[in-house]
């Protein structure tokens, strides 16, 4: 990933500034779908910035649809081909619906928390 600025005299929080430059390689293409991204802990040293100043902007990232995070896999920019193709396999299905819920519960302004008891509360009275 090519050099990116913080500006500490900014009034815009830094975990904005790092989220704005990388959503704006993503746009320009200087970084590709399907790329992997360096760790939080690792792109934090090189930005100097606290890790969990790295991995708010990954999650603001991963909300805005930009970057998805596969685990210990790492974390990649997010490639509409490969989720298509991916989607007709149950995980998928299942990947994607998960996304709906969450990208619907932020909307409505609920916490992790409070989708989560959603997600719980309904568990025991689905089928497969």
């Amino acid at each position: 990933m090519t050099l990116l600025v913080i500006d500490h005299d900014s009034v815009v929080p830094p975990f904005e500034q790092l989220r704005t430059q990388v959503a704006a390689m993503i746009v320009t293409g200087e970084l590709e779908p399907g790329q992997k991204l360096p760790t939080v802990r690792q792109l934090a040293s090189d930005v100097g910035l606290a890790a969990n100043t790295v991995a708010r902007a990954y999650r603001e990232l991963e909300a805005d649809g930009v970057i998805s995070t596969q685990g210990r896999r790492g974390t990649f920019v997010r490639s509409r081909l490969f989720e298509q193709q991916d989607a007709m396999s149950p995980e998928g299905a299942a990947r994607q619906a998960a996304i709906n819920f969450t990208q619907t519960a932020r909307r409505n302004g609920m916490s992790l928390a409070e989708a989560t008891r959603l997600v719980e509360a309904a568990w025991p009275r689905t089928t497969s």
